[in-house]
């Protein structure tokens, strides 16, 4: 499948690995130090990621995912090397909230999928992280640090990656334009919050999030954090509350 991955250039080392056949619109990236590389997310799994990834790095690669979601972690499968945060290692183990079913209906959903595809093969990624993450942990690649951030609300886990010597922020499902869903039960509203306000502090020159459009500023974290806390004010920063278009971007809780 030659055309499933779109490959974007961030600089000499950073790459964006796309996949705008799928209605999310998934976005993964790779970044490459002097001794290996992490990959952040792995996309849905409909097509080899890996085979992109080893035309941009010859280094040994490690791979995260910002949360335990079938369409950051499908790629998981060709990188035995991966770490995921403590709160969402029993999703790896089995215990994820959603059935195969439902999880199936939701990658062929909106998608222009591969001749031949067939979903009933899809599975959900299981296995055990090479190192459990923590807040605050740092990733070191060889000339470039990562800072691991825990940012709950959209999952328990969610984590946003933080490369402070570049100004860079991997946002994951947390940031990004579009309908940010915060309505299923293994979210938190008021979590998520929490984590706007910390990410708000950092002095973000780029916003990589993990769907949609790369056109992103830093300035949205903001606007975001703002309109959170105009809902947690009028009481409305709870479950049921319902949709809230902000514009260029939404919310569902």
């Amino acid at each position: 499948m030659t055309n499933w991955f779109t490959i974007d250039k961030i600089d000499s080392s950073t790459y964006i690995i796309s996949e705008y056949r799928h209605w999310e619109e998934t976005h993964c990236y790779l970044l490459n130090g002097t001794e290996r590389s992490l990959f952040i997310d792995t996309g849905l799994g409909i097509c080899n990621i890996f085979d992109e990834v080893q035309k941009l790095t010859d280094k040994p690669v490690t791979a995260v995912a910002t949360h335990i979601h079938w369409d950051h972690i499908g790629g998981h499968k060709y990188f035995p090397d991966f770490y995921a945060h403590r709160e969402e290692l029993h999703w790896l183990n089995g215990k994820f909230p959603l059935t195969m079913e439902t999880i199936r209906d939701m990658v062929v959903d909106r998608c222009d999928l591969p001749d031949g595809y067939d979903v009933n093969r899809y599975e959900f990624f299981q296995g055990t992280p090479t190192r459990v993450l923590t807040d605050n942990d740092i990733i070191d690649i060889g000339g470039r640090s990562i800072q691991v951030i825990h940012t709950p609300g959209h999952s328990p886990g969610h984590m946003c990656f933080w490369e402070k010597e570049r100004g860079y922020l991997f946002t994951g499902d947390l940031v990004y334009k579009d309908t940010l869903f915060a309505y299923y039960p293994s979210t938190d509203p008021v979590l998520y919050l929490n984590s706007l306000e910390r990410i708000a502090k950092l002095p973000a020159k780029r916003v990589f999030p993990a769907h949609h459009t790369l056109n992103i500023q830093p300035e949205i974290i903001i606007r975001m954090r703002n309109e959170f806390r105009k809902l947690q004010s009028d009481g409305k920063l709870h479950h049921g509350s319902g949709i809230f278009d902000y514009g260029d971007w939404a919310l569902w809780i």
